[in-house]
């Protein structure tokens, strides 16, 4: 029963304030029974870390589910991001990437698998560059080539790519796939590419999201390369909601 009772103590001064915990019980006398019981049962410490650690767990899951909720709008229908697939899709999936992301390279076949294997998969991409100037410049130009109406294309060949994307990279794919050069230079300053920019990086913040890819599919936010078997799944789930 004493066990019993000093493992609530522990559990309660570890995840409490001291005077929350102690009740009528002096702060010193608190402290005499944590230690006390630390010395007899060392893995007590790891119990309490662990409780922590589910509360914080659940207060975040919570937290994002909120976000998400809040943030969904944005996420599956802002008219300044790309759309892949079908746009008139019955479920969204949301990509944040960066060019010279390699597992974002990885993840290009498994994007494709699952476009072929849904024709009701809308694909909406969130070019967020975070690694580097050779990645703002590659975002900047694909978005871009939205004006010339070669944003797919662009994007495959940049996925595609060998070595970093870099200016003189980016420019000879650009070029490779008919791209006007010089209107996509113009076009790379537009305002509206600054705030596609801007919008990622807010909503990849607000999200909690750390890294490319990631991927919001329904109420699901995945990171990093999902195999396309893993993605037709989290599709289906969005598409069928538990009742």
């Amino acid at each position: 029963m004493r066990k019993i009772t000093t493992r609530i103590v522990v559990a309660l001064s570890l995840a409490l304030p001291l005077q929350a915990a102690a009740q009528d019980l002096s702060e010193d006398r608190v402290r005499e029974l944590v230690l006390e019981t630390i010395r007899e049962n060392p893995e007590i410490v790891m119990e309490a870390v662990a409780i922590l650690e589910s509360r914080q767990a659940e207060a975040q899951a919570a937290s994002q589910t909120e976000m998400l909720a809040r943030e969904r709008d944005t996420l599956e229908r802002d008219p300044n991001a790309p759309v892949l697939g079908n746009p008139d899709g019955d479920v969204t999936v949301v990509e944040f990437f960066d060019y010279n992301c390699p597992y974002c390279r990885r993840a290009k076949p498994e994007i494709e698998g699952l476009l072929e294997a849904d024709p009701s998969v809308r694909l909406v991409y969130r070019e967020w560059p975070i690694l580097g100037e050779g990645s703002v410049f590659a975002a900047r130009a694909a978005l871009a080539a939205r004006e010339q109406g070669l944003y797919e294309e662009f994007h495959w060949a940049m996925m595609g790519m060998n070595g970093r994307a870099e200016e003189s990279s980016v420019l000879r794919i650009a070029e490779d796939i008919g791209l006007d050069i010089a209107q996509l230079r113009r076009d790379m300053e537009a305002q509206e590419i600054d705030a596609h920019i801007q919008t990622s990086m807010r909503l990849a913040q607000a999200l909690g999201i750390t890294g490319t890819p990631s991927f919001v599919i329904g109420d699901a936010l995945v990171p990093g390369v999902v195999d396309a078997d893993q993605l037709q799944t989290l599709v289906s789930d969005a598409r069928e909601p538990e009742q």
